[in-house]
């Protein structure tokens, strides 16, 4: 009697790490279609203010505004902000496409930019990050 509500006990614990599972991987599938990357390419050495050159991929279908953030992931606390674009299919988005405050470490610093796709009312419809060192 003992082992059946064991087994019983065990079957249900499974089910349900199944279906986390699942829901995870639908969630991870339905973000993981927008990508984003970038190269620090002509980005000078300290504050430069233009945003450095940025690859796009999978942005939804929709989309009017790219907004764009930066983060250093080594003094977090440092508003580095992002930009806007308007979107309209463009995959490469050149050297300046928006302003903010580039980076100036003291020593090689990992910096984070992140984007959402934004609809007309301002709803986001996917996001997308990529970290490179600097410099």
């Amino acid at each position: 009697m003992m082992a059946l509500g064991w087994v019983r006990s065990r079957e249900v614990v499974l089910r349900l790490l199944l279906a986390i599972g699942f829901a995870v991987a639908m969630t991870t599938a339905a973000s993981a279609g927008m990508t984003m990357n970038f190269e620090w390419g002509p980005t000078a050495k300290c504050f430069d203010p233009k945003s450095p050159p940025i690859t796009l991929s999978g942005v939804p279908a929709g989309t009017k505004t790219l907004a764009f953030n930066m983060v250093d992931l080594d003094a977090p606390s440092f508003k580095h902000g992002g930009g806007t674009v308007a979107f309209g299919g463009q995959k490469n988005l050149p050297y300046g496409a928006f302003s903010y405050r580039g980076p100036c470490p003291p020593r090689p610093h990992t910096y984070e930019i992140s984007v959402r796709a934004l609809d007309g009312s301002g709803k986001a419809l996917g996001t997308a990050k990529a970290r490179r060192r600097f410099p």
